[in-house]
């Protein structure tokens, strides 16, 4: 990868419907790759774009009674809405329909034709149209075509064909020598065994449809997918129209690419590279499939997942964050909404979102949300410092390796660290003590610190979360203008004021829970007072496996406020060590809300979320109930870490 600047690309999609998952997939990992590289300093050129030509576009435009050009121009649309609300934030967006493309397809032809490597002859073969491929008869699936299944037609037709055969021996020998030219080795392995076996000359133009970039001089042949679609990443990057620019950029340092379009990018492109006489890329990446109950997710299969509606549904950064944690880069991967909620609750809500809640809560509760002169350094704080500040470094480490998903695991180790600091640290112990202010400073600045690195560390993945992040921690500008010297230990400022806590993460739920008639509670209060009863006679006896499946926990209550058209319905923030969650409690005709933030409670946990007057409730509090009817919140009477058990 290049030191001083980096130059990452994406396939250019083909736009004969709107984009799935696994598209999104592939523009996430160029994007957060881009990023990481701006917060290093370096110079990004992150291009992705659009393959507009062929023969299945020209038939879709005719089935929608529209021109080829009009037709793209409108799914070309929803790519750039997908991208927007993805948070990609490409350098350029190529279309093959420019004619700043077009001129340089032409120019290429014409050279590759003057010099031999092109020459006329007939092409015959079965093509299929869809995935627009050739197939040779031994391919062939029951007669259709292996990929997508369905039939396939004879081609027989002029062609011009490019001398791929001759660049074979030239290409293998650079393979064999620079070992990260093709990533991960398994492909590079594959892609040595199909050059060994025989590949023959290509070609590269058609007469059948008339959609496509005109070969100069030969009326009927329109240039072919290979040299039109693949030469996108030097004509955006200035080649023959910005001399200066296209040395400063090419090569590219990483073709991002699906692993089904590998030998494309590995064989055809570095051969059209060596007859043009400019160097290959420095490395080339397939990334595997993501897969559903049906199998690989195809558009031609017609069983992909809309991207756009999980961003609706989930927001973008939990679907960022589930295809570059969950996927390891080159595996294939398989997606379910419950896969992505579990991930996202496990490491969004309860590791990263709590995390900052906790911290600034305390903030507010014990420093008025002021970040105070930190005490002296405790080899305890020392140690979350140490590792807050070695994160950078162990991630690039990983990413250099396209680890994506183990840089990000780096990164929750610190924030899993910050989460363990605040139970060992016990602010809230400090707290009662004023001579322990000191302490109790040095302990919030801590975790403060760490959270102002995760989110200068986390924004090239997940964008809307460092920059809320960085804004809760009331800190100016924008995180994604930070670079890497401000990932340096002890830069927040005291005298730094912090928001008011928001949840960035609440939450998922597996399924939606049908509200309840009645009006429950947590523990409900009867309308006439009762006596005391003899407990014995009405509660039958349970045995202490059945009471063991109980997960009571010890709590802290960070908000409360009234449930709307409710009257005996409060809503809680309960800080639970581990986790934040939402409880609705009916102990409204009690308690005040502002008399129970900073109180201990106890909760049930494990109870099965349930929809109380439209509001999620997820646990119930324990309280008494008085032979006046009057709730008695059940608490312990010594201060322990939110989370604690109760047995």
């Amino acid at each position: 990868m290049g030191a001083s600047r980096y130059y990452v690309t994406t396939p250019i999609y083909y736009p004969s419907d709107r984009l799935h998952i696994g598209h999104a997939y592939t523009t996430t990992i160029a994007d957060s790759l881009a990023r990481w590289h701006r917060l290093k300093g370096d110079e990004v050129f992150f291009l992705t774009g659009s393959d507009e030509h062929g023969q299945k576009i020209e038939r879709r435009a005719k089935e929608a009674g529209t021109s080829p050009q009009a037709y793209v121009d409108a799914i070309v649309a929803t790519f750039k809405d997908l991208w927007k609300r993805l948070h990609i934030q490409y350098d350029d967006f190529i279309r093959t329909t420019e004619p700043r493309h077009v001129r340089v397809v032409q120019e290429i032809f014409q050279r590759l034709e003057a010099q031999g490597d092109i020459y006329r002859s007939q092409y015959e073969g079965w093509y299929c149209v869809p995935c627009e491929t050739f197939w040779t008869e031994s391919r062939l699936v029951d007669g259709n075509c292996p990929d997508c299944g369905r039939p396939v037609e004879w081609v027989q037709e002029e062609s011009f064909f490019f001398r791929l055969s001759k660049y074979m021996p030239r290409l293998l020998e650079h393979i064999e020598r620079h070992p990260e030219f093709i990533q991960p080795e398994s492909r590079r392995n594959e892609m040595i065994q199909f050059i060994k076996s025989g590949v023959e000359d290509l070609s590269v133009s058609r007469t059948t449809f008339e959609w496509g970039i005109p070969v100069p001089g030969h009326p009927g042949h329109v240039v072919y997918v290979w040299i039109d679609a693949l030469t996108n990443y030097i004509s955006a990057a200035g080649y023959l129209d910005d001399p200066d620019r296209f040395q400063r950029l090419w090569p590219a340092d990483l073709h991002l690419v699906g692993k089904d379009i590998l030998r494309f990018h590995t064989v055809i492109w570095p051969a059209l590279l060596m007859a043009l006489d400019l160097p290959l890329p420095r490395q080339v990446a397939g990334h595997g499939w993501i897969l559903t109950e049906t199998g690989k997710m195809s558009k031609s299969k017609g069983n992909v997942t809309d991207p756009i509606e999980l961003i609706e549904e989930f927001g973008a950064d939990r679907i960022r964050y589930f295809l570059l944690r969950e996927i390891p880069f080159g595996q294939d991967g398989y997606f379910s909404r419950e896969a992505l909620i579990e991930r996202s609750n496990a490491d969004l809500s309860n590791d990263l979102g709590n995390l900052l809640h906790r911290t600034l809560s305390m903030l507010h509760r014990y420093q008025e949300g002021v970040i105070r002169e930190p005490g002296p350094e405790e080899p305890l704080d020392r140690e979350l410092a140490v590792l807050a500040t070695g994160a950078f470094a162990a991630m690039d480490a990983k990413l250099q390796q396209l680890a994506l998903n183990e840089a990000l695991e780096e990164l929750w180790k610190v924030i899993r660290r910050g989460n363990k600091y605040l139970d060992q640290a016990e602010p809230w112990a400090l707290a009662r003590d004023p001579a322990q202010a000191p302490r109790l400073a040095r302990v919030l600045y801590t975790v403060a610190e760490a959270l102002r690195l995760v989110a200068l560390l986390v924004a090239p993945f997940l964008p809307q979360t460092g920059e809320r992040i960085w804004h809760q921690l009331g800190l100016s500008g924008s995180v994604h203008q930070a670079r890497q010297d401000q990932l340096r230990w002890g830069l927040l400022p005291a005298g730094t004021v912090v928001q008011k806590p928001e949840p960035i993460f609440p939450r998922l739920e597996r399924e939606t829970e049908e509200e309840p008639a009645p009006e429950p509670a947590a523990a409900p209060a009867p309308k006439e007072a009762p006596k005391a009863a003899p407990a014995s006679e009405e509660v039958p006896e349970i045995t202490i496996d059945e009471f063991a499946r109980l997960d009571l926990r010890l709590a802290r209550v960070v908000a409360a406020e009234p449930v709307k058209g409710a009257d005996r319905l409060l809503k809680l923030q309960l800080d639970l060590g581990a986790e934040t969650r939402q409880v609705v409690a009916g102990i409204a005709q009690s308690y005040k809300p502002e008399e129970l933030v900073g109180r201990q409670v106890v909760v049930v946990a494990n109870l099965k979320p349930a929809r109380l007057r439209g509001e999620l409730s997820q646990g119930m509090i324990l309280a008494a109930s008085g032979p006046d009817g009057r709730l008695g919140l059940v608490t312990v009477q010594e201060e322990l870490p939110p989370g604690s058990r109760v047995r």
